[in-house]
């Protein structure tokens, strides 16, 4: 049976679902809930709550540290992810907009000992005036107590999210007392019973007898900090705890001349208490003491531009946690292995559109030294889809339907439809996904016809392969798309090498701050960069895709050209040397294909060397894939990987050779999805004969067909 005191997050969740962007995508499914709590309790529908790298508050703006959901997780309480997600983020929210210490006032006489003369009218902050009253211990206490008060007031609309806290602070609570001393005990105890988190009976068991005494003592003044809003009344109160304490001998109580390092004293009792509190309480930097107090609050953080917003002076650790809100809603990809991954998602830049003249000179070169024909490329396959879907219609009269209203309608002049019915849909649908390598190792020069002739045309080849594929699915009339995927930082859509190299620069310093060794999986992601999708016209990308070419082609002209004009230029820089996981992204572009509802899907995948995770999970999911019917040609540039790993493959090693294996590969698919689904006829029978001669067909497909 499992302890008690285990976890149920610990039980429940594996690791990789406690790790920050797995905790901040829960929170992204409740924010919209904990920004409607934040206007409620301030009144202020303009109000934001945000995510970023610190928390901060402001009149306008809540931040919360994403940091500290995840501390949340840590706890060990009987509550499921999702309550523990809201009821963090509600915390957090209610501390923010409820600290508010920075009234000025004069300091209460009754704060001071005799021997202090009363300062007059002279005001002071409430932090400063407790820090001159009563010393650190008195700061320390003063949160103690503010700390539950506001949670107890500004949830008290919501048990539910106060019974999370009270599960998690409960379960806490043995083993800090059981880890404090008596001053530490004490506060854990003021906490808990204004917070109103424990019983009596529960907290008396585990109080010693110094630390017991002192807390039933102190139980009337606890009871007023429920029934006051005031910060001042609060300290007023913490005061009086101060000096229950003192009478206890939980706190020094000598004069400053009898010390020999009083104030190393003091500070020591106050970490004492913040220790001990931290045990119990979820941590909020605004309510742990004065100096994080006015770090949250610096009005330095929250200057305003002339707009009225919050000026943005941070952005190097805004990049961060716009890295991590990106990566925690990126989609889970399940692969049938049992294994997951996030896959980022997104658009190839728009600003490779800039090399597009460059690149469709390039293009038409290439087609031209590499033997591929940008006309007519359908070839046979065109008189054969055009046959296919003009069978849609026949004769009502050879179909035994003839109306015996003929004469009526002859004489109306409707003979047409009378006489001609629409028979059962003979024309199906058809898809091709192109799914392009886009790491660094594509963009090697590579051997070429003669030994000495080296160039980069691996990632160029198949950027004219996916041109010439284009072209022929245009002809026919065949739903396209294409992507690229890679693993690196992820670019958007508008980069160009000025933001995509100092969004990643900026991204990578503040994540490792604030997430050590987890800084690199958040910044360097398995992505996936659609060029062109399903529900578009090709030839609103190819601009696009020309521009890519140029870059693939001309590699040290594109670097040159992204150093000269980094402003202007595309992100070129996005192509890193990063092993990739293939199995994720064919996963993905299979399920666009397979929700795009086409019967006939063929997805073809170009890459140029091993998956980053396993063969074995790669022909898994390739298997799977083919199994539910989308066909899977797999084209090995110079590696023989797929030979292992796709059921219809090929190794090709000159440009030459890969985009008219594609374009063979595809029409040999598409060719045999006209068998399978329309009528036996002459011309069907004679695709079949042709593909006995697709170097993609396997022996068994040969047997059968």
């Amino acid at each position: 049976m499992a302890s008690r005191q285990k976890s149920f997050l610990t039980e429940i969740l594996p690791p990789e679902e406690r790790a920050i962007e797995a905790v901040v995508g829960r929170y992204q499914r409740v924010a919209g809930a904990v920004t409607r709590v934040a206007r409620t309790l301030t009144g202020r529908e303009e109000l934001r709550v945000v995510l970023g790298a610190s928390s901060r508050s402001s009149e306008s703006e809540v931040v919360i540290d994403p940091g500290l959901f995840q501390a949340a997780y840590g706890r060990r309480a009987p509550v499921t992810p999702e309550e523990t997600a809201l009821a963090s983020a509600l915390h957090e929210v209610v501390h923010l907009v409820s600290s508010d210490f920075d009234e000025a006032r004069a300091v209460p006489p009754e704060w001071l000992p005799e021997s202090d003369d009363p300062a007059g009218d002279e005001k002071t902050s409430l932090l400063e005036a407790l820090v001159r009253a009563g010393g650190p211990p008195a700061e320390a206490l003063f949160f103690a107590i503010e700390d539950a008060r506001q949670e107890r007031s500004g949830l008290a609309a919501y048990p539910g999210a106060r019974s999370v806290l009270a599960d998690l602070y409960r379960t806490s609570m043995a083993h800090a007392l059981g880890r404090s001393g008596p001053l530490a005990r004490f506060a854990i105890a003021c906490f808990l019973t204004v917070g109103n988190y424990a019983d009596f009976a529960a907290l008396e068991r585990g109080l010693d007898a110094r630390s017991g005494t002192a807390w039933r003592d102190a139980l009337g003044i606890l009871e007023e900090a429920t029934d006051t809003d005031d910060p001042w009344e609060v300290a007023g109160l913490a005061m009086r705890l101060l000096a229950v304490a003192r009478m206890h001998g939980l706190v020094s109580g000598a004069p400053e001349e009898e010390q020999p390092r009083p104030r190393d004293l003091r500070e020591a009792e106050k970490d004492a208490i913040t220790e001990g509190l931290d045990r119990v309480r979820l941590y909020s930097p605004i309510v742990q003491d004065a100096e994080h107090y006015r770090d949250t609050r610096s009005p330095d953080q929250h200057q305003m531009d002339p707009t009225g917003r919050p000026a943005e002076l941070d952005r190097a650790s805004g990049e961060g946690t716009d890295q991590l809100l990106r990566v925690s809603q990126a989609p889970v990809i399940y692969l049938p292995t049992g294994q997951s991954g996030k896959l980022a998602v997104g658009r190839v830049p728009e600003p490779f559109r800039r090399f597009a003249p460059k690149g469709r000179s390039a293009l038409m070169d290439a087609a031209r030294e590499w033997n591929v024909d940008q006309r007519n490329i359908a070839g046979e396959l065109h008189p054969l889809f055009v046959a296919n879907q003009r069978r849609g219609l026949r004769s009502g009269y050879d179909a035994g339907d003839l109306s015996p209203h003929a004469a009526l309608l002859l004489g109306g002049g409707l003979y047409q439809r009378m006489f001609e019915r629409r028979s059962i849909s003979t024309r199906r649908s058809y898809a091709v996904s192109v799914l392009v390598d886009g790491s660094a190792s594509m963009l090697q020069p590579r051997r070429l016809a003669a030994p000495r002739d080296r160039r980069p045309w691996g990632l160029a080849a198949a950027m004219l392969g996916a041109w010439t594929l284009a072209a022929m699915c245009n002809e026919l009339q065949v739903d396209f798309e294409v992507a690229i995927f890679n693993r690196a930082f992820a670019a958007k859509v508008d980069d160009t090498e000025w933001t995509y190299s100092r969004r990643r620069t900026a991204a990578i310093s503040q994540l490792r701050r604030t997430h050590g060794a987890a800084a690199d999986r958040l910044t360097s992601t398995v992505n996936h960069y659609v060029l062109s999708s399903f529900a578009e016209p090709w030839r609103r990308s190819d601009d696009v895709l020309a521009g890519l070419f140029w870059t693939a082609a001309r590699t040290g002209e594109a670097g040159l050209e992204a150093r000269r004009e980094p402003r202007e230029a595309p992100p070129v820089s996005l192509f890193e040397k990063a092993a990739n996981v293939d199995e994720f992204n064919i996963t993905y572009a299979a399920e666009r294909l397979a929700n795009h509802g086409a019967q006939v899907r063929v997805l073809v995948v170009l890459a140029d060397g091993m998956t980053r995770g396993s063969v074995e999970a790669l022909a898994r999911s390739v298997e799977e894939v083919d199994g539910r019917g989308t066909t899977v040609l797999g084209i090995g540039v110079g590696d023989d990987t797929v030979v292992s790993a796709y059921r219809h493959h090929q190794v090709i090693s000159r440009p030459d050779e890969l985009a008219n294996s594609m374009v063979l590969g595809v029409s040999m698919a598409l060719r045999r999805g006209l068998a399978m689904y329309g009528e036996d006829t002459w011309w069907i029978r004679a695709g079949r004969q042709a593909d006995h001669r697709s170097p993609a067909m396997t022996p068994q497909e040969r047997r059968s067909a």
